[in-house]
């Protein structure tokens, strides 16, 4: 659906993107991730028409996008502050795309009444813009992009100003609204937990370069850089010795874990003397008295932190210049690891992740 052909975009001297190539399949739920300042905003409006590239083409259905201006592409988007006209209400901010079109009254009304039904806001359409909650006007800016029926769908951070538990809903009824549709959405997100939640891949990007593209689960279990590891969720990256080739493994030296060998990449070789070894906090798990592992680690607990659903221990392994981050799920009328406890730690062969520095 879209071709991105080495783009770049600079203004004057500074260099926003940089050799973007990257295509994104009709239907798929794409998501542009990474920190503020990292080119993700830029490309998206590159895609939609609000800017031009400074070299590369981008192309939607098979059709070049050089000189095609955004209200003449296939595309439509919902902004970050949702725009919403406060002086209209539900149903003619809705239909506000609408009047370029040669529509007939009923043929508007039916258009506007199917939007309004996809993100389940039947009833609301005299409701004024400035009337509405947050949640309302995220799905009525969602409402006025889909009521032009676009191939892509365009979303620049569009839940960012929800609290916690609406973003969470949100999230929901977003992928279930694409599915629905089936039509192509590409979001731009800071948040990593968002992005893994709804997309079918993720590309992330630093300093106007995109780092690693992967489903979801592939992103995040086997990162193929430290920054892109890092920037997806907690990761402990460990202290290694005599990193080296042998046979399909790379093996290392790891203080307080002992030997350990991890299978190389299928897709890429990774120069033992430039890699790095890290384990997910969430695979490292508290051994209680009775429990016994094949592979342990023992340490003592600095300090927790208690966040609901599971607290992170920050736990000391000797010959490990940093703590490792060790997640403990909660247990209602548990109080818990007191800070200070001596604690045996399991972890699982296949938990390590090698990756570039």
């Amino acid at each position: 659906m879209i071709n991105i052909s080495n783009v770049g975009r600079r203004y004057g001297t500074f260099v926003a993107l940089e050799d973007i190539d990257l295509q994104i399949k009709a239907g798929e739920f794409f998501s542009l991730l990474g920190p503020s300042g990292c080119g993700k905003t830029t490309l998206l409006r590159l895609i939609g028409g609000f800017d031009v590239p400074s070299s590369g083409s981008i192309s939607i259905d098979g059709a070049p996008m050089s000189g095609v201006p955004a209200n003449h592409r296939p595309t439509n988007m919902v902004f970050q502050s949702y725009a919403i006209f406060p002086h209209l209400n539900v149903a003619e901010n809705v239909a506000f795309g609408l009047n370029i079109l040669n529509l007939t009254k009923a043929e508007k009304q039916a258009r506007v009444d199917e939007a309004l039904s996809r993100v389940r806001l039947v009833g609301l359409g005299s409701r004024m813009g400035s009337q509405l909650s947050g949640g309302q006007r995220q799905r009525v800016a969602l409402a006025r992009a889909l009521v032009m029926k676009p191939k892509v769908l365009l979303l620049d951070e569009p839940l960012s100003a929800l609290d916690k538990k609406l973003r969470e809903e949100m999230q929901v009824e977003l992928r279930q609204l694409q599915q629905d549709i089936g039509i192509t959405f590409v979001l731009v997100t800071h948040d990593q937990y968002e992005a893994l939640a709804m997309s079918d891949r993720i590309a992330v990007m630093f300093d106007g370069k995109i780092a690693q593209i992967a489903k979801p689960q592939e992103i995040y279990q086997n990162p193929t850089s430290r920054r892109v590891a890092d920037f997806l969720g907690g990761m402990n990256f460990l202290e290694t010795a005599n990193m080296r080739l042998l046979g399909e493994n790379v093996v290392a030296d790891v203080a307080g874990f002992g030997t350990i060998a991890n299978k190389r990449r299928g897709d890429e070789m990774i120069d033992p003397a430039k890699a790095t070894l890290g384990i997910r906090p969430e695979r490292l798990r508290i051994q209680w008295e009775d429990e016994k592992a094949k592979n342990e680690i023992s340490g003592k607990v600095l300090s927790r932190h208690y966040f609901g659903e599971v607290t992170n221990l920050v736990v000391q392994v000797e010959g490990q210049p940093r703590p490792l981050s060790v997640v403990e799920t909660n247990d209602f009328g548990a109080d818990g690891i007191p800070v200070g406890s001596l604690v045996r730690i399991a972890y699982d062969e296949d938990a390590f992740v090698l990756m570039k520095e």
